[in-house]
């Protein structure tokens, strides 16, 4: 067992993503307790952070190794990595519609993509 850096419930409820420094992301079901889905082989340092797509069709994932990774929730599959961060992603979070991702590193920035491409479309911030 490892330390847990974060944790959300899925839009409908039923399921809690955890992220881990073990390099894993699980899904548990919030009736029995189980883990019915781990996904693993994406990222090669500590997850930091997870959080589903408002429509619970996608995971959104980040790490210490400078990445962002977006998952098919049913089949658990890493459907697209999002690189451009310098330093580790400490957090990441979809649009209310689902079409952009936002996410926070310790680069001093916040950075919002386009959920469908991957693609960085601007640079909030630099520094605070």
């Amino acid at each position: 067992t490892h330390w847990v850096n974060s944790a959300s419930y899925s839009p409908d409820g039923m399921r809690i993503l955890s992220a881990s420094i073990d390099k894993t992301v699980r899904v548990w079901d919030t009736t029995t307790g189980a883990c019915i889905l781990t996904l693993y082989g994406g990222h090669t340092d500590s997850v930091m952070s997870v959080r589903y797509s408002p429509d619970g069709k996608r995971i959104v994932t980040t790490s210490s190794d400078k990445t962002v990774r977006v998952w098919d929730a049913a089949t658990g599959a890493c459907v697209s990595t999002l690189e451009g961060h310098t330093h580790w992603v400490n957090s990441a979070s979809y649009s209310p519609d689902g079409t952009r991702i936002v996410t926070t590193s310790g680069d001093n920035t916040v950075r919002v993509w386009d959920a469908a491409t991957g693609v960085c479309v601007s640079t909030l911030i630099k520094g605070n």
